[in-house]
């Protein structure tokens, strides 16, 4: 009888783990639940420092960006107001002034200025010896595509050992500066002076002297140059050609066809006199 006591002990035993198993699952899937509950409950203000912290980290980008932006956009001005100006002109010859050196007299040389910009652009030559040295023209303003050659006079002083040194320094300098104009205008020198801002530096130029008395290439090409700056000055000179029907008297028109007919009644008043 003891025996069977204690089977239904040990079976009461396992009946009552058997129940409280689930009272225990249910317990602990209320924890659970209380736990995810309150997880949940965390969470959400979680997620929304998250999804705050995440606009804020996408301004704070957006302004780093704008820097960067700003701040490439001043290098990239400083860069280029670093950069050397584009040219607007082509010089011929590059950087340098061919002079014939005749000690005690005027001499003369040339320089080709072209302007190879899309643009109308004013030029002006300046020198550092501006009582003995003068340009003809001192400035103008050249269209696309336009050249001008420039004559620059110069007097050559006397060597103190009245001897010919070609090799001396000559510390007489030439520069040419440019500016962009709108359009066909008339040239003054006060444009430069108007807009010094937008006014470029072209070309500084030194001074060589050549031997007059041995024929070189260069002085062989600054007698060219000149030659044709003469001819260009002379054709300027010309008063321009009048291509309109001639007036005389009072405003009478003479054509071709009046002229025959004069011709005509002269000649048969000749031979009217003649026969008669």
């Amino acid at each position: 009888m003891a025996i069977p006591e204690e089977k239904s002990g040990l079976s009461d035993g396992k009946l009552w783990n058997l129940c409280s198993m689930p009272f225990w699952q249910t317990s602990g899937g209320g924890a659970a639940a209380s736990s995810s509950s309150s997880s949940t409950l965390v969470h959400h203000p979680m997620n929304h420092h998250i999804h705050v912290s995440q606009l804020d980290g996408s301004n704070a980008q957006q302004q780093q960006q704008q820097q960067q932006q700003s701040s490439g956009g001043s290098v990239s001005s400083v860069a280029r107001s670093l950069l050397p100006a584009k040219r607007r002109l082509r010089l011929d010859p590059a950087s340098k002034l061919y002079f014939p050196y005749e000690p005690g007299k005027q001499v003369r040389s040339a320089v080709r200025i072209k302007n190879t910009s899309k643009s109308y652009v004013a030029f002006k030559f300046q020198t550092t010896a501006p009582k003995s040295c003068f340009m003809r023209p001192p400035g103008a303003i050249l269209s696309p595509g336009e050249s001008i050659i420039a004559t620059v006079f110069k007097f050559v002083e006397q060597p103190e050992n009245n001897e010919k040194v070609l090799d001396q320094k000559c510390k007489v300098k030439f520069k040419i500066v440019s500016l962009k104009v709108k359009g066909p205008m008339e040239y003054v020198p006060e444009l430069f002076d108007e807009q010094k801002d937008l006014v470029v530096v072209e070309q500084i130029l030194r001074v060589i002297f050549l031997d007059a008395d041995h024929p070189c290439p260069q002085l062989e090409k600054l007698k060219n140059q000149l030659a044709e700056a003469e001819a260009a000055l002379e054709a300027r000179k010309k008063p321009p050609e009048d291509t309109g029907p001639k007036i005389v008297g009072e405003g009478l028109v003479i054509d071709e066809w009046k002229e025959r007919r004069e011709r005509y009644l002269a000649r048969q008043q000749v031979e009217v006199v003649d026969s008669v």
